[in-house]
């Protein structure tokens, strides 16, 4: 590496004009990838020689956002979680409102994750700006979405609300590329989002195609969306922080059950409820303690290493692991339309991992303008 380091700036001192520059970036060979960052940040402009004009070179000079495929495997197991949190919820809502459940789930989960931590030897942080921080994530991650969400869903289809909530990728991608600077909008990311959305229409089939009802309703649901978005790319403070992972969904499921709680108070005002079964509280136990506390570990553990965008793919593979899942536990038939479903979210998933164009060369290095000059030098 230190080779190529040298070589790379030896390089640099000998470009003569943006064509030789833009052919030797090109040219390095992959394991010189350090040493090519290096020089994209130190040549963010060039001025070619014999004009007083600068052109500011089209090299990204952004980290790879490429997942390992040990994040790949966190990012299933975190979809396989969550889409499991359907059969706990299924079973939860037969003695319980709604919002009672989304609220318990986090609350039992904030024990769990105390306890935990606690067994770890670990302490959580004491800083008034670390618990603003929560608070805030809190308000992004759980309090907003799961407010609009639970309404929005009790006013529209289904399959409506599924669709509506895998814009939440989407949303990520645009909101990253404005909002950040490691995690800009690429063609592939583009296209595999629009791809991974229309995989997950396919999945749901026609329920996904019933806008005609309540527009409200499915704009709360767009709003929960969003907010999921906001939540990705405000959540990776933590890291720079120091916070680990685990304390990390510790504080946000605490901060989360300050703020729902009073407004589950107000809603369903759960003491007047019957005492739900024990099958009931054992499924709300199962639901907060793997669907939430695992699961915001797994979420927050992502999001510190692989960012916001790679992070809330897991949109679009909640559907495929509650179909699989109900498959082979629940005998439910798998048809044509899943499968095919599944096979353009997996395409788009491909398509926004940035190895594969790597491998395939497609990625455009010049902008346009300084693709006029090469061909005028050459």
């Amino acid at each position: 590496m230190a080779i190529g380091r040298k070589l790379a700036h030896e390089a640099f001192s000998r470009a003569q004009n943006s064509k030789y520059l833009a052919d030797l970036l090109r040219s390095l060979p992959s394991g010189f990838e350090k040493a090519r960052n290096g020089l994209r940040e130190r040549s963010a402009k060039f001025q070619v020689v014999g004009s007083k004009k600068e052109y500011p070179l089209a090299f990204s000079t952004a980290k790879s956002q490429s997942m390992t495929l040990f994040e790949w495997f966190m990012l299933i197991a975190l979809s396989m979680v969550w889409g499991g949190s359907l059969f706990f919820k299924e079973i939860a809502v037969r003695e319980l409102p709604v919002f009672t459940v989304v609220v318990s789930r986090v609350a039992l989960a904030a024990v769990i994750l105390t306890i935990v931590l606690h067994l770890r030897g670990e302490r959580m942080p004491t800083s008034g700006k670390v618990w603003l921080a929560f608070f805030g994530m809190g308000l992004l991650n759980n309090a907003i979405p799961f407010s609009l969400i639970v309404w929005g869903q009790q006013h529209i289809a289904s399959g409506v609300a599924s669709i509506l909530n895998a814009a939440t990728p989407l949303f990520t991608v645009i909101c990253a590329h404005l909002m950040t600077r490691d995690e800009g909008m690429t063609a592939g990311k583009l296209v595999g989002v629009v791809v991974g959305f229309i995989g997950v229409a396919v999945m749901i089939g026609r329920g996904a195609l019933d806008f005609n009802s309540n527009v409200l309703a499915q704009l709360m649901c767009l709003g929960g969306a969003l907010s999921y978005a906001f939540a990705g790319i405000y959540g990776r403070r933590f890291r720079r922080m120091g916070i680990s992972p685990m304390a990390t969904a510790t504080g946000q499921v605490i901060a989360s059950s300050c703020l729902l709680l009073p407004l589950v108070a107000v809603v369903d005002q759960p003491w007047t409820l019957p005492m739900p079964s024990f099958t009931v509280i054992w499924s709300l136990i199962g639901v907060a303690a793997l669907c939430t506390a695992l699961a915001y570990v797994l979420y927050f553990r992502i999001l510190a290493t692989a960012g916001a965008t790679n992070l809330l793919l897991v949109t679009f593979l909640i559907p495929v692991s509650a179909i699989l899942l109900g498959t082979a536990f629940l005998g439910e038939i798998l048809e044509p339309r899943h499968i095919a479903g599944m096979v353009l979210i997996g395409t788009g998933l491909v398509a926004i991992d940035s190895r594969v164009a790597k491998y395939l060369n497609i990625r455009i290095n010049i902008l346009p303008e300084q693709k006029e000059i090469v061909d005028e030098k050459s």
